[in-house]
């Protein structure tokens, strides 16, 4: 704040009083004075992380791989919430990192809508992600997994899902009471620890396999937020790959590989990891669909991937200063899949056009952080062509893509993908021009809106 600047406009308007306006003028420049003498003007970059276990105490329905036929026996791994909340003295921002398979965006409007009836926090700056473990409990209700997935469509388990979002409010409340002076740092890191799934056979057409020549995704995007002293507060992961190193056959409780790795890096660093998967539609790990922890190979995914994180958290530095969060949304429209049936509790989520065409109204999230980073998010399962393009098109050095965030409306395929066929477009609720329609949305956002926005503050 320049301050000689402040005291000469106080000294003008006094000189040259002729309004109400002018005397209303001094009081709020008078005011702000105040509070800068007092110390109760808006502190610098403040942070804080929490971390809730969310293990069920009971056998549960599990996520993923279409409903099973029966509970859960056990737990392999514990799962947590884990929560981060940014504040910059104007905006405060709050992460979510769940070790859950999916939710509804339903489930997400709800909890949403509590947050800002009960604590004024904006849905904007509010985001909840998932990390996308197959061995989780099922969260209902289902939303778009019970049209494309007949079987999980009844599902519905009210204790879990209350105590979920239960224990989730009461950490986002504990973490804004724990806001301490912070500093921030970013970067990259590499891993090899997924694969390609979309295997193509002779004719062209995809089943879910393996395939070593398929697009690939293997940057790690890095946040670490270290406390005033510089050791570290929280460290965020940002890495596209399924939660599928155990198969339909397990039915022990985890955060596979997402949360084992997590925990790994936790225990070296001293502080919370939140892992935030990426475009992992159609990213695998390397070791996939095992029968249980072993076979797959489970821990070893500290090493393929936890020891990668590890080296490329060493080599970022973090630093004093002002921090800058620029928050944004758009609404990307696009059609529907023909002859999709639309679930009851989505219908904020769609619309039909003049000429009749049943719609889908994607939301798409924007954060900027300071002048060099920015990170977009949506509620899908994207294949990683798709997130390449936009950070290669991007202005940003650091774009980073935060996938299964504040819901689940399926995958996003690339049009190629539409011809190969397979899994991935046959629960699509999309149709095949959405690749390009959200390409061309979030291009042109970062690439004009969200910078003009940084310009005017």
């Amino acid at each position: 704040m320049n301050y000689s600047k402040l005291l000469t406009s106080v000294y003008e308007c006094f000189r040259f009083r002729k309004s109400v306006i002018r005397y209303s003028f001094v009081l709020l420049i008078f005011f702000q004075l105040c509070l800068v003498c007092s110390g109760m003007a808006p502190d610098g970059f403040r942070a804080a992380v929490v971390k809730i276990d969310i293990t069920p105490d009971e056998p549960q329905m599990m996520a993923g791989y279409g409903a099973r036929t029966v509970k859960s026996t056990g737990v392999h791994d514990r799962i947590f919430h884990r929560i981060v909340v940014f504040d910059n003295g104007i905006e405060q921002f709050i992460i979510v990192s769940s070790e859950l398979g999916k939710f509804s965006p339903s489930v997400y409007d709800q909890v949403a809508e509590q947050l800002q009836k009960q604590y004024g926090i904006n849905p904007i700056n509010f985001w909840w992600s998932y990390t996308h473990t197959h061995a989780a409990p099922q969260v209902g209700p289902p939303g778009l997994s019970g049209i494309s997935s007949p079987d999980n469509k009844n599902y519905k388990d009210d204790n879990y899902t209350a105590f979920l979002k239960r224990k989730l409010i009461e950490g986002i409340i504990v973490a804004r009471q724990k806001l301490e002076p912070a500093r921030l740092g970013v970067g990259w890191g590499f891993s090899q620890a997924n694969i390609n799934r979309r295997a193509l056979d002779v004719d062209g057409k995809a089943t879910i396999g393996l395939n070593p020549d398929g697009a690939v995704d293997r940057r790690i995007g890095m946040l670490r937020i270290d406390k005033e002293d510089g050791s570290p507060l929280v460290l965020i992961v940002n890495y596209p790959i399924h939660g599928t190193v155990m198969g339909p056959e397990n039915l022990e409780i985890s955060g596979d590989a997402p949360g084992v790795v997590s925990e790994y890096v936790e225990q070296n660093i001293g502080a919370p990891v939140l892992f935030i998967n990426g475009a992992a539609g159609d990213l695998a790990p390397i070791y996939s669909v095992y029968p249980n922890p072993k076979e797959g190979h489970l821990s070893e995914f500290r090493v393929l991937l936890g020891d990668k994180i590890l080296e490329a958290n060493r080599k970022i530095s973090t630093t004093k200063g002002e921090v800058t969060l620029v928050t944004g949304s758009i609404i990307v429209e696009t059609p529907r899949k023909a002859g999709l049936n639309w679930p009851a509790d989505l219908g904020k989520y769609t619309s039909t056009s003049k000429t009749g065409t049943n719609m889908i109204l994607l939301p798409v999230r924007f954060l900027k952080i300071n002048e060099d980073i920015v990170i977009w998010s949506a509620p899908l399962e994207l294949f990683c062509e798709i997130s390449n393009e936009i950070r290669d098109s991007s202005p940003f050095p650091y774009t980073f893509y935060f996938g299964y965030t504040n819901g689940h409306m399926r995958y996003l395929v690339t049009e190629p993908a539409w011809k190969q066929g397979g899994y991935e477009p046959s629960v699509s609720p999309f149709s095949p021009s959405a690749g390009r329609d959200l390409t061309e949305s979030v291009v042109g956002y970062l690439q004009g809106e969200i910078r003009s926005k940084h310009e005017k503050q």
